[in-house]
């Protein structure tokens, strides 16, 4: 026997019962909780959640409940999540109840899309947490509306009774007007959704005006006061404006009646007019120059004019007019454009044309005629002239002459 009184089946019945349990807590431990991520989330009710329950993401379970225990102002759930799962940071949870009678689970939103990932421990506030409205709230709810609609609420004196009544009147008969204008009231809605851009456009103009007219309000407020002004003026002013208007409304009565009985008229001076007004276009240049030439030549005229006499002192050009009558002739001769020589010196008496011809060969210097003025000034300036042939010889002799005069003298 024994002395410490335990016989060896117990002790060892013991022990074993120890081995196993550490045996099972380490392959729970291997295959169970190193996968698995613990959350903690808080809601405010937690009806219809049970240890055990699903956790999913997207109705795909990810999941479990650990435990559910219950706090003076909210619950705390301890929920199991598969590691390998991402997760965002900020996730929330909510209470989803698939049917009325039914276990509810937990639903992990919104899912990951990069960023940074719940961690293991990580706890979820009421902030980030939803539950289902209870079916007895529901009927809370209702039970208070009918309360208010009742007797003893909005319809105390009937006003209710006699509004759904009138309403009941008012809508019968009209049930496929309804349907119609519910219907346009879609389609409207549908060609709304397919011009958003411009919608949203035509709001951000707005948007812009109403900011514009903030941004000027003493402006518009300026404005508005100056078209009150504006009324009470015209207010004032009514007598005067109705009869203005009444006189021309006789005024337009009889241009109407001057118009229909000179019609005809009134077409032949416009076409006339036109007439006036297409000359004016094609001698627009002319008008320019005259219009700026005018000025001056009016007030060369104001300088010209001689008060003390009482005439007008002008000095004439008239260089070609020095010149012998042939020579002048012969020149405007000579100026007429080839191109223009036959029509013009047809008109000509035959002994003048042959005159200058004879004159011009005569001449010699390829028939250039001389300008007298220009021979004597460059006489005076001591010069030889270009004269003709038969005075070149002359000249010469008179100009070696004086040239050798002019030694002997001295």
């Amino acid at each position: 026997m024994n002395r410490l009184g335990k016989p060896p089946l117990t002790r060892s019945l013991a022990l074993g019962s120890v081995l196993a349990l550490l045996v099972t807590a380490a392959v729970w431990w291997v295959f169970y909780g190193v996968d698995q991520r613990r959350v903690v989330a808080y809601f405010d009710n937690a009806v219809g959640l049970y240890e055990g329950g699903e956790v999913r993401v997207l109705g795909v379970q990810v999941g479990s409940i650990d435990t559910v225990t219950p706090q003076p102002n909210r619950v705390r759930v301890e929920l199991s999540v598969r590691r390998s799962l991402r997760i965002p940071a900020d996730a929330g949870a909510a209470v989803i109840s698939p049917s009325v009678v039914s276990g509810r689970f937990v639903q992990l939103t919104p899912v990951y899309d990069g960023g940074p990932k719940l961690a293991a421990g990580a706890t979820i506030p009421n902030e980030r947490t939803v539950t289902p409205v209870e079916i007895d709230e529901v009927y809370r709810s209702l039970d208070e509306l009918s309360t208010a609609l009742g007797p003893e609420g909005a319809n105390s004196n009937g006003e209710l009774s006699r509004l759904l009544r009138t309403s009941a009147k008012t809508l019968e008969g009209n049930g496929e007007l309804i349907s119609r204008t519910l219907r346009d009231l879609g389609e409207a809605g549908s060609t709304l959704s397919g011009s958003s851009e411009d919608l949203f456009s035509t709001v951000d103009q707005l948007q812009r005006i109403t900011s514009n007219l903030a941004e000027n309000d003493e402006q518009v407020r300026d404005f508005n006061s100056q078209m009150r002004d504006i009324n009470q003026l015209l207010a004032s002013q009514r007598d005067d404006l109705d009869t203005a208007l009444s006189e021309l409304a006789l005024a337009l009565d009889k241009v109407e009646k001057f118009v229909r009985e000179n019609r005809g008229k009134l077409r032949s001076n416009v076409e006339q007019l036109n007439s006036v007004a297409k000359v004016l276009a094609e001698q627009n240049k002319a008008l320019r120059e005259t219009l700026t030439d005018a000025p001056l030549a009016l007030g060369n005229l104001q300088n010209s004019y001689n008060a003390a006499s009482g005439t007008l002192d002008t000095r004439a050009n008239l260089n070609e007019l020095r010149q012998p009558p042939l020579v002048l002739l012969c020149k405007l001769f000579k100026q007429i454009r080839p191109e223009s020589q036959q029509g013009s010196l047809a008109n000509v008496p035959s002994g003048l044309r042959d005159g200058c011809e004879s004159v011009s060969s005569f001449l010699g210097n390829g028939g250039e005629l001389l300008d007298p003025t220009e021979t004597i000034a460059k006489l005076e300036q001591g010069s030889k002239p270009d004269l003709p042939l038969p005075l070149q010889r002359s000249s010469d002799e008179l100009f070696q002459g004086s040239q050798g005069s002019g030694p002997k003298g001295q």
